[in-house]
C-alpha cells in the first residue's frame, strides 16, 4: 500500500462480527493485524471484532490452528460489540451471519458477509481449512483497498 496518503487521514475502520467472536472474527481479526504490520499500514487501518453473543473463551482449537502460523491467540476474550461502534465503521464483514442482523439501519458503510462455517465443534483440519480461507480473504480484502488509495 501506498505511503503517499497523507499522514492526517482518519484510518479506516474495519469490524470483524460473528456471534460468539470466538473463531472466525477472532482469526480475521489476527490475520489482518499481521497483514496491516506486513503492508507497514498501521497508521492507516484499524480493526475492531466482536460478537452479538459473545462466548467465555476462543475455541482451543481455533487457537492450536493459529498458534501453527505463529498467531498466539490464547490471551484474547470474546467481546460483544455494539450497535454504536458499528456505527463507527467504515468496513463490517460478518462471517457466515448476514449484516443485516448486525449493522443498525442508519448505517450507511460498506457491509459484507464472508460466509464462512463456524469452527466451533470443528476438527483441526476443518479449522485449518477455515483459517486459511480467512487468510485468503484478509490479503484479497488489503488489496481491494489498496486500490481504494484509502490506506
Amino acid at each position: 500500500m501506498s505511503d503517499s496518503t497523507a499522514d492526517a487521514q482518519e484510518p479506516l475502520l474495519v469490524a470483524f462480527v460473528c456471534v460468539q467472536n470466538a473463531g472466525r472474527s477472532q482469526m480475521a481479526h489476527a490475520l489482518a493485524e499481521r497483514e496491516r504490520t506486513r503492508r507497514g499500514v498501521e497508521a492507516r487501518v484499524e480493526f475492531l471484532a466482536g460478537g452479538t453473543d459473545p462466548a467465555d473463551e476462543v475455541h482451543p482449537v481455533v487457537v492450536e490452528a493459529m498458534d501453527e502460523v505463529g498467531v498466539d491467540l490464547s490471551r484474547r476474550t470474546p467481546r460483544e460489540i455494539t450497535p454504536a461502534e458499528i456505527e463507527t465503521c467504515d468496513v463490517v464483514i460478518t462471517m457466515g451471519c448476514s449484516a443485516e442482523d448486525v449493522c443498525p439501519a442508519t448505517w450507511h458503510g460498506d457491509s459484507r458477509d464472508w460466509d464462512l462455517d463456524d469452527p466451533h465443534g470443528k476438527d483441526l483440519d476443518a479449522v485449518r481449512d477455515i483459517r486459511d480461507a480467512i487468510e485468503a480473504r484478509v490479503r484479497a480484502l488489503f488489496d481491494e483497498l489498496e486500490v481504494r488509495a484509502r490506506v
